[in-house]
């Protein structure tokens, strides 16, 4: 019989049991893409695949960045969290309702699908760009400017390196390869500034994953990609080839920022400065901003500002110091 006098105390409340984080499953692809990339290593030192040796070393070391990163589980999951966007909700939500998709890559950051979308535009224009341009006129103006510069090669090696660039341009075997090359250098661009990112929501007090940042990224870009290559595909075609800069053309033709004001001729250091401020770059600032503050955890929008315009303005000064240096790619 149980005692009176003893006071009845109710049973702690259920919570749902916490799931441990989630671990990757980069490790098969990452292994797949060492091999790969071994085996064109080996074709290149052979002389069998030409421009195999620097696709090789590509491909290996995108290998080995995602062996690494496969250890860097996934968000820890509750139980409670909203169920996954598709692919196709998200790669259209991100232009009209950009905090609804952040918030999904909160509980699910998948950044493949606008990782392609941004590469594949990238490799899509810089194609048509160099057929528009043609090889001859990108490579013969990019050797003369390096020629100018202060790390030009030796006189006797400088024939040897425009004819191995103009290859490159040319043959469509070196083309495709140059075209896998961008998709390792996208990928790894998108892992250095997603661990900025992260580095940079701590520092302010907030906390992200660090996949959750590389969603961001991606899904931050994807908007800005689409605007900026469709409408310079547009102009590609639309433009005297002659009045395109086959350096600062390679990137985009769309002139929505201040560095319309400077000749780059001239001004080179404030032409760079000033093309940093503009519509596009600003909505690509914007859409960072609010991806860090949805898809991390108590990340404030001070918090989110401050690490996306810490990044923004070493990416600036980053240009700027190379612009110093090296004055004569963009006149």
């Amino acid at each position: 019989m149980s005692d009176p006098n003893v006071e009845f105390q109710a049973p702690p409340p259920v919570l749902p049991d916490a799931v441990p984080p989630r671990p990757t499953k980069l490790r098969p692809v990452a292994i797949g893409l060492f091999v790969v990339g071994l085996l064109l290593l080996v074709a290149g030192i052979a002389k069998i695949l030409p421009g195999g040796f620097f696709t090789g070393v590509a491909f290996i070391f995108w290998g080995i960045l995602l062996f690494a990163l496969s250890f860097v589980r996934l968000p820890e999951a509750t139980g409670v969290e909203e169920p996954p966007m598709s692919v196709g909700q998200k790669l259209i939500g991100i232009f009209f309702e950009p905090t609804r998709v952040f918030r999904n890559l909160r509980w699910h950051p998948h950044w493949l699908a606008p990782y392609i979308v941004v590469a594949v535009l990238s490799i899509a224009y810089n194609a048509a760009f160099v057929q528009r341009l043609t090889p001859e006129r990108i490579v013969s103006y990019t050797m003369d400017k390096l020629e100018q510069s202060p790390i030009k090669p030796p006189p006797d090696r400088m024939e040897a390196a425009r004819e191995d660039a103009l290859n490159q341009a040319k043959q469509p075997i070196q083309r495709v390869q140059s075209a896998a090359k961008s998709f390792v250098g996208i990928f790894v661009l998108g892992c250095i500034v997603a661990s900025l990112y992260l580095v940079g929501v701590m520092i302010f007090g907030g906390r992200i994953n660090f996949w959750q940042a590389l969603a961001v990224y991606f899904y931050a870009s994807l908007p800005v990609a689409v605007i900026q290559k469709v409408i310079s595909l547009i102009l590609l075609f639309i433009k005297d080839p002659d009045q395109i800069h086959p350096i600062l053309g390679q990137e985009t033709l769309l002139q929505d920022n201040l560095g319309v004001l400077f000749n780059p001729a001239d001004h080179p250091v404030l032409f760079v400065a000033a093309t940093a401020i503009g519509v596009l770059s600003f909505y690509g600032l914007w859409l960072r901003a609010k991806g860090l503050q949805n898809a991390g955890t108590k990340v404030s929008s001070t918090a989110a500002w401050g690490a996306v315009i810490t990044v923004w303005i070493l990416y600036l000064l980053l240009g700027l110091t190379l612009t110093a240096i090296f004055p004569s790619f963009i006149s």
